[in-house]
């Protein structure tokens, strides 16, 4: 099952993990010094935050594929969608090893499109 993808950037890490773990009445699954997720299943989002330099507010959304069946249906939807695709492949990234694809929406918002090698 596929699961939606948010990535915020924010100012204060400590207080946005406060914040958002009051909001989802859960802790997140990764601490780092940089970056926080919760793979929450009630809605079944993997979101995430970070300070890596970026300006706050939303960074990329995505659609996360559990296995390669999916990730290859997301693929050929975004062939359909238009617009350039950046097929990144393997990479590690979000302290996970993942394949992925990029596209950016008529509105300029990027969307990744990743299949987590491992869950953190």
């Amino acid at each position: 099952m596929k699961r939606f993808h948010v990535h915020v950037a924010v100012d204060d890490l400590k207080q946005s993990i406060g914040f958002y773990s009051a909001l989802f009445a859960s802790e997140p699954s990764v601490i780092k010094a940089d970056y926080a997720k919760w793979m929450l299943d009630d809605p079944r989002v993997n979101f995430a935050i970070s300070t890596r330099g970026r300006e706050s507010g939303l960074d990329h959304l995505g659609i996360q594929a559990e296995n390669g069946d999916e990730l290859q249906e997301i693929y050929a939807r975004l062939k359909k969608a238009g617009g350039s695709i950046f097929e990144q492949g393997q990479t590690s990234c979000c302290y996970a090893k993942s394949e992925k694809s990029w596209i950016d929406d008529p509105a300029g918002i990027a969307w990744d499109i990743p299949h987590d090698r491992r869950n953190h």
